[in-house]
């Protein structure tokens, strides 16, 4: 979701033959761009891939059904990896949840159950009576997770993750970084965005 809230949607036959295209060979400038200066990675070695997401667009929610199965199915030589935005002030609560269910060693399953929370449920996590709830349903607790909400560990990564923002360029999500090199964005679609991805890892495989 932009700033302003950039809208999806493609028409059927244009955007199939966007995506035959840009999964055998992505056209910079179009289906992604680069960064006039590459970000050091997470894991030396590894090729990056940074979902930029913020649990309070809708955007990112449906994104997540057709991401979760591609993310499983990523070979070994991929880091694949999540970084909260945040542009208004209560964004910056869900940016402390993801660190702070993080921190505590929650499972992966957990990140699912935030979106649901907010988008299925219409529940306001950034109220202390809706966390409560949440970490009620979910076997958290609750005392453990406002400890981590206020901690060192949280704070720095909050630090870290808006620095990323501005060293990748970030103004909407959900947006896909690729080896510190190349962004790109769902607007062009989900599954042709995810396409373009793959093209990329092979890009960044073979050196490039």
């Amino acid at each position: 979701m932009k700033r302003r809230e950039f809208a999806l949607g493609l028409v059927a036959a244009p955007l199939l033959t966007a995506t035959v295209r840009a999964a055998a060979d992505p056209v910079e400038g179009k289906d992604y761009t680069r960064l006039g200066q590459p970000v050091p990675v997470a894991v030396p070695g590894k090729i990056e891939v940074i979902e930029f997401f913020g649990y309070w667009c809708p955007h990112c929610f449906e994104f997540q059904t057709v991401l979760e199965p591609w993310v499983k199915k990523l070979p070994a030589d991929v880091n694949f990896r999540r970084i909260p935005a945040a542009w208004q002030p209560f964004h910056v609560f869900y940016q402390k949840l993801f660190y702070a269910l993080e921190a505590m060693g929650e499972p992966e399953e957990i990140h699912q159950k935030v979106f649901n929370a907010l988008h299925r449920q219409g529940m306001h996590l950034e109220n202390d009576a809706g966390l409560a709830a949440f970490a009620s349903a979910n076997g958290i607790n609750l005392a453990k997770l406002q400890e981590a909400l206020k901690g060192f560990t949280v704070a720095s990564r909050l630090g870290i993750a808006n620095q990323a923002f501005k060293n990748y360029r970030i103004d909407g999500v959900p947006t896909l970084a690729v080896n510190g090199r190349y962004i790109v964005s769902i607007s062009v679609g989900e599954t042709q965005a995810l396409q373009v991805v793959d093209a990329l890892i092979r890009k960044s495989r073979a050196g490039a």
